[in-house]
């Protein structure tokens, strides 16, 4: 049991930092593209933040799960035991995070109307690169579509004196220098943290049933974290079968998915039952194939 208290301590320890470290570095970039957009109600500290825990939720999760799975493989934990504690502890979080974000949004936004994004001569560009398109707001914030000027590279400045019908600025930010696949990513864990919220927003029980089937369906995989003797190269094969589970979530989240499988069942069960059963049934085929490898190499040498 010492040994289960201790991989449950490490999954918590893990479990909030990771979750802490990914919220705060997403409610920066909201932040950032927030004071990019100069919107004209801007948003609330709160408000960004909730988004941010909401991205953040589905990242811990997944790589939580994960670094479980390589821990125990390495201890050489009981596979049953150490399946179920990483079950538990990982539908508490969930459960636990998405309540307190629930209450959170229901809570009065207060508008930082005062809130100061740049005086005259605000500039606005993607990055420090000097050979990137840039506008500066002469009015700064007070005026966002008044008297601007833009620069280019290898072009004269052009001046504007309001954002009329001839109005030109480059979006911003003005150039995407993030790789597709940090991008896809991103947009992928955005999407799945979509799906959590609207499950909790739709009954607790739609959200323990999706949730809980996910959860089950990754503490199958641990029998990947075995296949190599190096675990370096285990933890690197399971990041890329979980990046795999996250981009099949997306997949089957689609409203043409949802179509398909409602043709497919003929209305004899609903999408959203559905789908956690699919979760469930391809669970069960990989822990009924990691019992096969567990037997198998269980077996004497004078059996073969």
């Amino acid at each position: 049991m010492k040994d289960f208290a201790k991989l449950a301590i490490n999954f918590s320890i893990w479990f909030i930092i990771i979750f802490l470290t990914a919220a705060g570095f997403r409610f920066l970039s909201l932040h950032v593209d927030w004071i990019k957009t100069l919107p004209p109600k801007p948003e609330t500290a709160l408000t960004l933040f909730i988004a941010a825990a909401h991205w953040a939720l589905t990242l811990a999760l997944f790589f939580t799960i994960l670094l479980a799975l390589s821990y125990s493989a390495r201890r050489d934990y009981y596979l049953l035991m150490s399946v179920a504690t990483i079950m538990g502890l990982s539908l508490f979080f969930s459960v636990g995070i998405s309540a307190l974000l629930k209450n959170w949004e229901s809570v009065p936004p207060v508008q930082t109307a005062a809130v100061r994004l740049g005086s005259n001569g605000l500039m606005l560009s993607g990055s420090l690169n000097r050979n990137e398109t840039s506008v500066i707001l002469l009015k700064g914030n007070t005026d966002s579509l008044g008297p601007r000027v833009t620069s280019s590279p290898d072009r004269p400045l052009i001046f504007q004196e309001a954002a009329g019908a001839n109005f030109y600025l480059p979006p911003v930010p003005f150039e995407n220098d993030t790789p597709w696949f940090l991008t896809s990513l991103a947009i992928d864990i955005r999407l799945n943290s979509d799906v959590f919220k609207n499950k909790f927003n739709e009954s607790f029980f739609s959200f323990l049933l999706y949730a809980g089937s996910l959860i089950f369906l990754l503490s199958s995989l641990g029998y990947i974290i075995k296949i190599s003797a190096w675990p370096l190269v285990n933890l690197f094969l399971g990041l890329l079968i979980f990046r795999g589970i996250l981009a099949f979530q997306t997949f089957i989240n689609t409203p043409e998915m949802h179509e398909t499988i409602n043709s497919f069942l003929k209305g004899a069960i609903s999408v959203s039952l559905a789908i956690p059963l699919i979760y469930i049934g391809l669970g069960l085929l990989m822990h009924l194939y990691s019992f096969l490898v567990f037997i198998t190499r269980r077996r004497p040498a004078d059996d073969y």
